[in-house]
């Protein structure tokens, strides 16, 4: 019997390919690795981070909020469909059944490997992203044809980076990379709330260069890409209500990430780099463009003297003061400097005042370069918002965004992941998207995207053809 997905994929004249899919990891076996890396010890510490939530659990709501234990998932993965759980478990399940659900080539990021990029725990941290992606390469290695694991890439450290780029990409020979979004990095200073910490995007206020992990990610051919959460800190924290922390967590992330990288230069400096941007759907990064280009438009190097003190006529300011205040200002106009000291001058000397200054940007087309053709963003398949990516009446400079197809299958937002593709497909029955902007969405755009750092990143797989034709 066809399946609706099928129907679609016979009508359409593309392969379709999932840049966001997910696979569920056999623990025993990366425990298994683990021990081998790091010891029983080391094993011990991810057993208990993996019972944490069952700990967190147990406590009253008292307790939960003097830990400051946020909410953490529950009945994340599908169970109800026994089919669907096992073929996010098994490589060869899933390699069977994709033509079925009508995609021809997907990329797998972690669900449990999601967590170790972010723990605190350093020696936990390397040998847990270490054991994850030696259980991607090994069990995944017989499928490459049509599914492509994704490593993870701990951050905290250039060093730790490069290092696991390296044994991942270089040995393992894994195509396609996660890094970790962010750090946090402990307040210094005494009389700070128990664990008060702050996010460091790896930019301009890091305390380390970043610039070594971009340069190897682009030496290596890889593009890096982001699925951090926003859980557990803003206004996602939680002790009691899951929906409330994920709700928005993963576009919080990603726009952080992204800004990150906008203002320190990256883009402009790496030039071959293509970043990914998941599972936070494109209406984030539409906002994000308007937004940077407004600032831009009116603080860049030239623009932002208009607001400096210096240029107060103040001869005429006093004169219209005299003409047109009140009495109560009148009586206080011994006071006028504290009235104009706020928000007058620069933190740092007057040289610091072009925020931009590692943006070589000199026209609002170079913003929408950068955005349309060196970013990609992850669009689930029921998330209607996606038409934004294409809707250019509506974005600066006309600009079309690349919103690539992700199905986040293996989750429990996928309660039947053979409806995944016909959810994508409604887009076009709804007159969201043309068949052309389809094509884009789930083949042209992220076709482009992955090969952009690495040519050969579709050889030998089933989609290798209809790739070398774009």
């Amino acid at each position: 019997m066809t399946s609706t997905a099928e129907r679609i994929r016979k009508r359409i004249d593309h392969p379709v390919i999932d840049s966001d899919g997910h696979h569920v990891e056999f623990l025993p076996l990366v425990k298994d690795f683990l021990k081998e890396i790091a010891g029983d010890a080391v094993v011990g510490r991810f057993e208990q981070i993996t019972r944490g939530a069952a700990i967190a659990r147990s406590l009253d709501p008292v307790a939960r909020r003097q830990l400051a234990l946020t909410r953490v998932p529950f009945w994340g993965l599908p169970a109800r469909n026994t089919l669907d759980r096992a073929t996010a478990m098994l490589p060869r399940l899933l390699h069977e059944r994709l033509p079925s659900l009508g995609i021809d080539f997907a990329i797998l990021y972690p669900t449990y490997g999601l967590i170790p990029i972010h723990l605190v725990d350093a020696e936990l941290r390397r040998a847990a992203c270490r054991a994850f992606n030696r259980y991607a390469a090994e069990c995944y290695a017989d499928y490459r044809d049509r599914l492509s694991p994704v490593a993870a890439i701990p951050m905290d450290t250039p060093e730790e980076a490069i290092e696991e780029l390296d044994y991942a990409v270089g040995e393992l020979g894994l195509r396609a990379v996660m890094l970790a979004a962010y750090a946090t990095r402990p307040y210094a200073g005494e009389n700070l709330p128990r664990g008060a910490v702050w996010l460091d995007y790896f930019g301009f206020d890091s305390p380390y260069d970043y610039d070594p992990v971009w340069r190897r990610c682009e030496e290596l051919g890889v593009s890096p890409s982001f699925h951090s959460t926003g859980m557990g800190w803003g206004s996602r924290a939680s002790i009691s209500n899951y929906v409330y922390n994920h709700i928005g967590s993963f576009a919080a992330s990603a726009e952080g990430a992204c800004r990150a990288i906008l203002l320190s230069g990256v883009p402009w400096r790496f030039p071959k780099l293509r970043f990914a941007f998941l599972e936070g759907g494109v209406a984030w990064a539409t906002t994000l463009l308007s937004d940077v280009l407004g600032h831009w438009e009116k603080r860049n190097r030239d623009q932002i003297a208009h607001y400096d003190p210096a240029h107060l006529d103040r001869r005429r300011l006093e004169s219209l003061f005299e003409s047109h205040a009140p009495e109560a200002f009148l009586t206080r106009m011994d006071q006028l400097d504290e009235a104009l000291a706020m928000l007058s001058e620069p933190d740092e000397d007057r040289g610091s005042i072009d925020e931009f200054a590692r943006c070589p940007v000199v026209k609002a087309e170079d913003w929408v370069e950068v955005f349309s053709e060196r970013f990609a963003f992850g669009c689930e398949a029921d998330d209607p918002m996606s038409a934004l990516a294409f809707a250019s009446a509506f974005s600066p400079q006309g600009a079309r965004l690349r919103a690539i197809f992700s199905s986040d299958i293996g989750h429990w937002d996928v309660p039947e992941i053979d409806e995944v593709l016909p959810e994508a497909w409604e887009l076009v029955e709804k007159g969201l998207l043309g068949e052309s902007d389809f094509r884009g969405f789930t083949f042209a755009y992220p076709a482009a995207h992955w090969k952009a750092a690495n040519p050969q990143f579709f050889a030998g797989t089933a989609v290798e053809g209809a790739v070398g034709e774009l």
